[in-house]
């Protein structure tokens, strides 16, 4: 555990159309990252956003 008293385990990522990745942020749970993902990609940005556990090397799930 961090000093917050909760890890934040769950990343959201974005990809822009160069390829450059960015973290959008850090979260609880998985639901909570998915749902940040969603509410961005709804926005119509043409932006690749995905969610992933920190350490993974692979997106748990991939939005457009």
């Amino acid at each position: 555990m961090n000093d917050s008293g909760a890890l934040l385990s769950w990343l959201v990522i974005r990809q822009d159309d160069n390829g450059n990745r960015y973290r959008v942020g850090r979260y609880a749970s998985e639901a909570e990252a998915r749902k940040v993902a969603d509410s961005l990609e709804d926005r119509g940005h043409k932006q690749l956003y995905w969610v992933e556990r920190v350490g993974q090397d692979t997106p748990t799930a991939t939005t457009n």
